[in-house]
């Protein structure tokens, strides 16, 4: 393991492998943000539910494995390029994060320190035991505080860049939950899509970003709920596989 990445289970040769590049608002102990530690509980910081639904995809044995992001969203933000200027976000649903204005020297070292060993663990997991999917894991806020009458009505999104061969499949598997699925919402994966670009489209890898609604994930009987959801849908992605 490392402060970078946590990784639940073992990945398999033609299984399935989970990335969550925010499940953890852990801000390490010699870095200040410059922020209210309240808002550690806040979208801002952290993909809230995703660690504990990933927990209880590996736990099912429906994923092979997950690598979790170590560290809060605010510290690095890993799906970005790392020339993004949101990788350290300055300011985040119109929450400043003074700590953030770093020099190229710090910011370096903040990337060479999170980002890259991220990536790289990443990318050393797929090459020792390809996946025959790989499934990004998110969750998206009901509403911005920036724009609170903006609403956001899915359940669930569906997210994909170039690579569309599984986006249709788990579509359909979502809808036959009888969840409101949002094809390419709350927001494009033709936008925000670096991990997957990198990791999945980039090796011919077929995957699906999917984006769980925080309130929905909330807690462990919505976790719970969501997690056997996805089990079914990972099942049935397993039978539209390409040749």
């Amino acid at each position: 393991m490392s402060e970078a990445w946590r990784q639940i289970g073992e990945a398999r040769a033609g299984g399935i492998l989970l990335i969550a590049d925010h499940a953890s608002n852990l801000v390490p102990a010699d870095i200040d943000l410059g922020i209210d530690p309240a808002l550690l509980s806040n979208h801002i910081a952290i993909d809230i539910g995703v660690a504990q639904v990933a927990g209880l995809l590996v736990e099912s044995g429906a994923v092979d494995a997950a690598i979790l992001g170590g560290v809060s969203r605010l510290v690095v933000d890993c799906n970005r390029d790392e020339d993004a200027p949101g990788v350290l976000p300055i300011a985040s649903d119109g929450h400043a994060v003074p700590g953030n204005a770093l020099d190229d020297d710090a910011r370096e070292v903040r990337l060479a320190r999170f980002f890259r060993p991220y990536h790289d663990h990443i990318a050393a997991t797929i090459a020792a035991q390809r996946p025959a999917v790989i499934l990004s894991l998110h969750s998206f806020t009901p509403s911005l505080a920036a724009h609170p009458d903006q609403a956001r009505p899915w359940h669930v999104g569906v997210l994909y860049n170039e690579d569309d061969r599984l986006a249709a499949a788990a579509i359909a598997a979502l809808e036959a939950e009888n969840m409101v699925v949002g094809d390419q919402q709350p927001y494009s994966g033709k936008l925000l899509n670096a991990t997957m670009n990198r990791h999945a489209e980039a090796n011919g890898i077929p995957y699906v970003g999917i984006e769980m609604r925080q309130d929905l994930v909330g807690d462990a009987a919505g976790q719970a709920l969501f997690a056997q959801r996805l089990s079914r849908m990972c099942s049935k992605l397993a039978l539209n596989l390409p040749e």
